[in-house]
């Protein structure tokens, strides 16, 4: 197979948070991606998250990228919630790779990791708008209850995430959706 085509998804070493160039270009793919996808749900100016965050996460072991020729395609920060659950969060795929299967395959990498890590559901909260449909959340509900993920509770962002209110722009809430892990993968 031709290595330019071969898409490998990793750990970021901890040790990587001080990679300022990296730590940037994964935060701008983070916003990039969820600039578009929660358009409409944010104040004007609000970023999805900070260079910052992206390290804490990356020295906490939380963060994985994918790439194709050493290019950044993809990340997506991995969790351990309890005994029993992972969650990701995070998801991104570089837009102009779209529907290459960059999505699918952090999410099967996420899995695949707290699974051997013991879990044995995944979780993901999935943001909301209250009182009508937004195309990419109406997108992704589909997608993930294509790969198995079933919506559970339901609750305000002010529940979950009390921070976050002041910055949303229409009235919100947090779909979580669930997974049992298959046993053949722990």
């Amino acid at each position: 197979m031709n290595r330019e085509n071969v898409l490998d998804t990793v750990w970021l070493p901890p040790a990587q948070a001080g990679d300022p160039r990296l730590m940037s270009s994964v935060t701008e793919l983070v916003n990039e991606v969820y600039e578009e996808a929660e358009k409409g749900l944010w104040a004007a100016g609000t970023a999805r998250t900070s260079r910052e965050e992206v390290e804490s996460f990356t020295r906490a072991g939380e963060m994985a990228v994918a790439r194709v020729a050493g290019e950044l395609v993809g990340c997506v920060r991995i969790r351990r919630l309890d005994a029993h659950t992972g969650e990701f969060g995070m998801l991104a795929a570089a837009p102009g790779r779209r529907g290459t299967g960059i999505g699918r395959a952090l999410v099967a990498f996420a899995e695949q990791e707290s699974a051997r890590r013991g879990a044995d559901t995944m979780q993901l909260e999935l943001l909301v708008p209250r009182g009508w449909s937004h195309p990419s959340k109406v997108f992704l509900d589909e997608w993930y209850t294509r790969i198995g993920y079933r919506a559970g509770r339901t609750g305000a962002i002010e529940d979950f995430h009390p921070q976050l209110a002041p910055h949303l722009a229409t009235e919100c809430d947090f779909v979580v959706y669930r997974k049992v892990l298959d046993a053949a993968a722990r």
